[in-house]
């Protein structure tokens, strides 16, 4: 959330980020608002100062024993007026928070500026995408014939888009689940968190998924909570409404979640299989930072996201996110995408990005610096560490052979019992 005194001293910047952005907002409407709002409050202090003048003359009056019906009824006037007022400043109050809730956050100055993801810049490629001697076969083909998921029974079970792990799938699943966790607790210092899988519409209104996003969400009609569409937002918001002593942060989290969304299989692309489903377990990692450090911050969970893919061994790129990709609260984003042989393309698996203050404004997240008692908004940070099912996807792709099976990389072979492969059943 922008505060409305930047937008009104930093017009140029605001407008010339929501043109940057494509997006349509006339930040005159509000400007307009905010002027009238402190014509009407500039108003109402003149009168309250009129009326405590009023009231310490007729404080004079008795004292004296004069006569005050006459003060006392211009009281009751001014009093009236500034009911009125007063109403009038929270009705516009009102109006400006609907209109700067809906304010995107401003692009960082490195971020290219483009409408899609053609503008978006790639900046580094690793690994080499393997050549095979065989034509290599998509997940759909091989979740068949290793029996790894069920997207019939799923879609009998629940609706279409939907995955159902089984067998070895269901535990390679659970393999790169326990591996990525163990990574960024064990080795990159995060704390491990289980938080609920699901928030409230203020939890949810923190981290910028509402209102904008809100038909994109799953929502429980009955008691207007959200299934959570990524960790971030209960990670995030442990902190709503706290003051944090600097000398604290960073705060680094990690946590497993599944996450929900209504808009998977809504772009016209592909959508069978695991490319785009409603429900994906994630690994994501939330930081808590001091502003000065949320740059060196971003580019550090970047690296501890790419790591995941290098320790498998699958190729992949880095992208910037063109202005126009920009997700509503971010400020910068990377995408990382894995390279999916079976499908010739490349699958993103993590974004990771950082928000500066624009959440932390709307949760009420500051720190407090020990020595000058200053008080300011914190940064957050997010980043998927990564993201199945398209990791999944990734993984067994990379590493199928020829006569059907898969192999299991090095890093997953203690999570899956020492196993070295997945072959396929018999028939």
């Amino acid at each position: 959330m922008l505060d409305i005194r930047f937008i009104r001293e930093k017009r140029e910047v605001v407008e010339k980020a929501l043109r940057d952005r494509f997006n349509k907002l006339d930040i005159n409407e509000l400007i307009l608002l905010d002027e009238k709002r402190r014509e009407v409050l500039l108003k109402a202090e003149k009168l309250k100062s009129e009326r405590n003048s009023l009231s310490k003359k007729i404080g004079f009056l008795i004292k004296d024993g004069k006569k005050t019906e006459e003060l006392k009824e211009e009281v009751r006037g001014v009093s009236q007026k500034i009911v009125t007022l007063d109403k009038e400043v929270d009705e516009l109050d009102e109006k400006i928070a609907v209109f700067t809730h809906n304010i995107p956050n401003i692009p960082h100055k490195s971020v290219p500026v483009g409408k899609d993801e053609r503008a978006n810049e790639v900046i580094k490629e690793w690994g080499e995408i393997k050549k095979f001697t065989f034509a290599p076969q998509n997940h759909l083909d091989i979740c068949e014939k290793l029996k790894l998921a069920d997207f019939s029974r799923a879609a009998r079970i629940t609706g279409s888009n939907f995955p159902l792990f089984m067998g070895e799938g269901a535990r390679l699943e659970r393999a790169l689940i326990n591996f990525m966790l163990d990574l960024h607790h064990k080795k990159h210092g995060y704390l491990e968190i289980w938080p609920p899988s699901l928030v409230n519409r203020v939890s949810m209104f923190g981290t910028g998924q509402l209102p904008k996003l809100e038909k994109d969400m799953y929502q429980l009609k009955d008691d207007d909570l959200f299934l959570i569409p990524t960790a971030e937002v209960p990670v995030t918001n442990m902190h709503r409404g706290e003051v944090i002593d600097a000398d604290k942060l960073p705060m680094c989290y990690v946590a497993y979640t599944p996450c929900f969304r209504r808009e998977a299989g809504s772009y016209g692309k592909e959508t069978k299989g695991l490319i785009r489903v409603h429900q994906f377990d994630k690994v994501e990692l939330v930081k808590v930072v001091m502003p000065r450090a949320s740059y060196d911050e971003l580019e550090g969970i970047l690296e501890d996201a790419e790591e995941v893919l290098r320790l498998l061994k699958i190729p992949y790129r880095v992208s910037v996110l063109s202005t126009g990709e920009l997700s509503f609260a971010a400020a910068k984003c990377y995408d990382i995408e894995a390279w999916a042989p079976g499908a010739n393309t490349y699958l993103e698996v993590s974004s990771c990005s950082n928000f500066e203050d624009f959440q932390a404004r709307r949760m009420g997240i500051r720190f407090k610096d020990a020595k000058t008692k200053k008080k300011g908004f914190v940064h957050t940070l997010n980043g998927s560490g990564v993201a199945l099912a398209r990791t999944f996807i990734c993984l067994i792709e990379n590493y199928q052979q020829e006569d059907g099976s898969i192999l299991i990389p090095d890093v997953l072979k203690p999570y899956m019992g020492g196993q070295n492969i997945i072959q396929p059943p018999l028939s």
